[in-house]
C-alpha cells in the first residue's frame, strides 16, 4: 500500500514538473517581455510598459535612449534616428516615479553604454514623492540575479501573455518597436477635446508656501545627479516636456504657482553644474503650449510636437543656463500669472477663432 502510495506521489509530482518545465520552456521560447532577446520569426506584442521595458533596455543597442512618463510615448525612434543620425530606442514608464526610473536606467547601462540618454523631466513626477509608489515594477525583471528569471519562467502572467502573443502575430496584430506603446494614432488633437477632457479647478483659497515640493525634488533631483555621476562619458539632455497653458490654468487656481516655479528653479540650479547634462525648457514654449490643437488634455500633447521637440533639442534652442535661468522662469512667472484663461471658456472667441483659422486655411 505504502509502496502504492509512494509510486502515486512520484507520479505526480514528475507530471507537475514536467509541466513546469513545458509553460517555462514556453516563455523562454517566446519571451512575451522580451526580456532574452528581440524575436525574430514574428512581431512582439506590447501589453505592459513595466514589465516589457527592461527588455527593451537590455536587447535593442542605441546610441541615443529616450526616457520619460506617457508624455514620451509618441516618440518614435525612427523620429529620434532621423534627427540625430544614430540607433535610438524609446523606454517609457506611464506616470513614472523616479525609483522606477532608476531601475530602467540600471538595466540600461548594465547591458550598453549609450552615448546620450534623454530624459523627460516631468513637472508633474519632479514634485511629488514616492507615497504613491504601487509596486507594480517587477523587480525580478530589472534586477542582475539569474535566479529570479524562474519569477518569470513560471509565471501563469507571461504564459498567458506568451500564447496571447503567438495568437495575435496569428491574427496579424503584432507590432513594430517603432509604434509599440504608442497611442497618438487613436487621439484626436484639438482644442475641444483638451478643454473636454480638463476639469477645471475651483480658486483655492490660499497658497501654497514657495518650498511646498523642496524635499521632494530633492530626493528625485538625487536620483538623476545619481546618473550623471555613474556615467559621465553619457550625454544627458532632460527636458522639461511642454504641458499645455491649461496645465498652468490648474495650477495657479489651485495656489500652486510659486511653488511649482520654486521646484523648477531648485531642480535646474542642482544639476546645472554638472558637465555632462544639458538641461531644456520646452514648458515654457509660448508657441507650442497656449495652441491648444496641439492637445487632447492639458499636459498630453500630439506627435507633431514630439516632432518639433526633437528638431529643437537637435538645434540646442530652449536650453536653461545659469546665465538665463532666473530671466526665464520671471518671464514665464510674469506671463502665466497674467494670461487670459477665462477666454477658453467664453464662446464669442472660438467663434472668432474659427473664423481666423477657416481664413488661414
Amino acid at each position: 500500500m505504502k509502496q502504492a502510495y509512494r509510486r502515486w506521489v512520484c507520479g505526480l509530482l514528475t507530471v507537475l514538473i514536467a509541466l513546469l518545465a513545458v509553460c517555462g520552456a514556453i516563455v523562454y521560447v517566446v519571451d512575451p517581455c522580451l526580456y532574452y532577446r528581440l524575436p525574430d520569426k514574428w512581431q512582439p506584442v506590447f501589453f505592459n510598459e513595466r514589465y516589457q521595458m527592461a527588455g527593451l533596455a537590455k536587447n535593442v543597442e542605441a546610441d541615443t535612449v529616450l526616457v520619460g512618463t506617457s508624455m514620451a510615448a509618441n516618440y518614435r525612434a525612427s523620429w529620434i534616428e532621423e534627427t540625430f543620425g544614430t540607433s535610438a530606442v524609446r523606454l517609457t514608464i506611464p506616470d513614472g516615479y523616479y525609483s522606477e526610473f532608476d531601475q530602467l536606467m540600471n538595466v540600461l547601462f548594465r547591458a550598453q553604454d549609450p552615448e546620450r540618454v534623454i530624459f523627460g523631466m516631468d513637472v508633474s513626477i519632479l514634485i511629488r514623492d514616492e507615497s504613491g509608489l504601487t509596486g507594480a515594477m517587477p523587480e525580478y525583471l530589472y534586477n542582475s540575479t539569474p535566479l529570479d528569471d524562474i519569477q518569470y519562467l513560471l509565471n501563469k502572467d507571461t504564459l498567458y501573455y506568451s500564447v496571447y502573443t503567438l495568437l495575435a502575430n496569428r491574427w496579424g496584430q503584432g507590432d513594430t518597436l517603432d509604434e509599440g506603446f504608442t497611442w497618438d494614432r487613436t487621439t484626436w488633437w484639438n482644442h475641444m477635446e483638451a478643454l473636454e477632457n480638463y476639469q477645471r479647478p475651483a480658486v483655492a483659497e490660499e497658497q501654497l508656501p514657495a518650498d511646498a515640493y523642496a524635499e521632494h525634488v530633492a530626493a528625485n533631483v538625487q536620483v538623476v545627479e545619481g546618473w550623471l555621476q555613474a556615467h559621465p562619458e553619457t550625454e544627458f539632455d532632460l527636458f522639461l516636456p511642454p504641458y499645455s497653458i491649461l496645465f498652468w490654468d490648474r495650477v495657479i487656481r489651485e495656489g500652486r504657482a510659486d511653488a511649482v516655479f520654486a521646484a523648477i528653479r531648485q531642480a535646474v540650479e542642482r544639476l546645472l553644474p554638472y558637465e555632462n547634462v544639458k538641461i531644456y525648457g520646452y514648458l515654457m514654449d509660448e508657441e507650442i503650449v497656449t495652441n491648444l490643437d496641439n492637445y487632447c488634455d492639458n499636459i498630453h500633447h500630439s506627435g507633431d510636437v514630439c516632432r518639433q521637440v526633437l528638431a529643437m533639442l537637435r538645434a540646442d534652442e530652449g536650453r536653461l543656463t545659469e546665465e538665463n535661468l532666473e530671466e526665464t522662469l520671471a518671464n514665464w512667472h510674469e506671463f502665466v500669472i497674467h494670461y487670459d484663461y477665462d477666454k477658453f471658456w467664453d464662446q464669442d472667441y472660438w467663434i472668432q477663432w474659427n473664423t481666423e483659422h477657416s481664413a488661414d486655411q
